[in-house]
């Protein structure tokens, strides 16, 4: 005989079932200096996607400082870019750790 999809028992070991598939975990704390890091990285690698958008803007605009201005961007952007990212990075892990210890942390269902 089969059992009723409906029953306290079936629901309880679908609950069971589901529970040993997939657990929630807190994210307690960021250690700061490593999420600089790798916000830098992030925000360094993103920034070169515009570098070839302010080559050809260079190339294509007249001859007024749109070179100057352009080649300047093409080095500055990325070191300005992963600077920043270090920064924001940084400071969004020191608020992030103590609003986590406030209200705690952000839960992530892992399996």
């Amino acid at each position: 005989m089969q059992e009723n999809p409906y029953s306290a028992t079936a629901n309880a070991n679908l609950q069971k079932e589901e529970n040993s598939k997939s657990k929630l975990r807190r994210i307690k704390r960021f250690n700061p200096i490593q999420l600089g890091k790798m916000s830098a990285v992030m925000y360094g690698m993103i920034s070169l996607i515009f570098v070839p958008i302010f080559l050809i803007i260079a190339l294509v605009s007249p001859k007024g400082g749109g070179m100057g201005f352009g080649l300047g961007m093409i080095i500055v952007l990325p070191i300005i870019y992963t600077v920043l990212g270090y920064i924001a990075g940084f400071i969004g892990a020191f608020i992030y750790n103590i609003i986590a210890k406030i209200i705690g942390g952000i839960e992530v269902e892992i399996e």
